[in-house]
């Protein structure tokens, strides 16, 4: 099941076929923006798949604020791995770059509600209590890709992300958080391929 980032879509899916080639892959389209909202539809999509189509074994790609959406699904006992790439870990911080960039402090955005920002970004004061008050809750096998040049989020909050979850983490050299250049989409390929082929010698 593929869940895309920031004006991604459900095609993107497509990609991931041939990188699993005995299974079905699902690319969920989801409408909401907010983690509450976009949580309820992946779980809905990730119930049906176990009791509608009966998949005993379903693995997670998701990408970018993808990622922070499934970690708010409460999917942690039906996803049997994981693959995430570039994602949002720590949602609470980049809120407050970002509130910090547009010069912007907790009591303003409380009274305001909501705050447009010169970068095309709205701060929110009830999506940053959400966050807050639903700490991520993440016990999946996963591993994770991360661009070096990510300038969303930090290596060091990925990798303490990685350190408390037992994730594993790969970073590609010169990589961005916006995976979509011929390397960078072939490195994902090697990545998914040489994560599989350890799962499959393991067994």
């Amino acid at each position: 099941m593929y869940i895309h980032g920031k004006g991604g879509s459900a095609d993107e899916s497509m990609h991931y076929m041939p990188l699993f080639p005995d299974s079905e892959v699902f690319g969920l389209g989801y409408q909401a923006d907010t983690p509450w909202a976009a949580g309820a539809e992946i779980r809905a999509a990730v119930e049906t798949l176990k009791s509608e189509h009966k998949y005993q074994n379903i693995i997670l790609i998701a990408v970018s604020i993808g990622a922070f959406f499934s970690m708010n699904a409460g999917i942690d006992s039906m996803i049997s791995r994981a693959y995430f790439i570039s994602p949002v870990v720590n949602m609470e911080r980049l809120i407050c770059d970002m509130m910090r960039l547009a010069n912007v402090n907790e009591d303003e955005l409380k009274s305001r509600g909501v705050i447009h920002t010169d970068f095309s970004e709205d701060l929110s004061w009830e999506y940053l209590c959400y966050v807050r008050e639903h700490p991520v809750i993440w016990n999946v096998p996963t591993q994770i890709l991360y661009g070096e040049l990510d300038n969303i989020t930090s290596f060091a909050t990925l990798n303490e992300f990685a350190e408390n979850h037992s994730a594993m983490l790969t970073v590609m050299k010169c990589g961005e958080h916006w995976f979509h250049t011929d390397g960078q989409m072939s490195f994902i390929d090697a990545w998914i391929k040489n994560c599989e082929a350890n799962i499959l010698n393991e067994k």
